[in-house]
């Protein structure tokens, strides 16, 4: 991966749906680490993974961390 674009997760909402943004650009709604790891592999991230999702410097977790899911 050479990608240093920001990737920001948002607070969850009252579903526990986290919105997820990369480079300004909305990729989806993610109920799990398992689908913001998929929605970075569709903009290009072939190796990340629900390990990198959890431990990448590049993702800002707002509203909480990658173990945040619902309010």
């Amino acid at each position: 991966m050479t990608s240093a674009l920001p990737i920001i997760v948002y607070p969850p909402d009252a579903e526990g749906g986290r919105r997820v943004r990369m480079d300004g650009e909305i990729l989806g709604l993610a109920y799990s680490l398992r689908d913001v790891a998929e929605f970075l592999r569709r903009a290009g991230l072939e190796d990340a993974d629900e390990v990198y999702v959890e431990r990448s410097a590049l993702i800002e977790w707002r509203g909480g961390g990658p173990d945040v899911w619902m309010l």
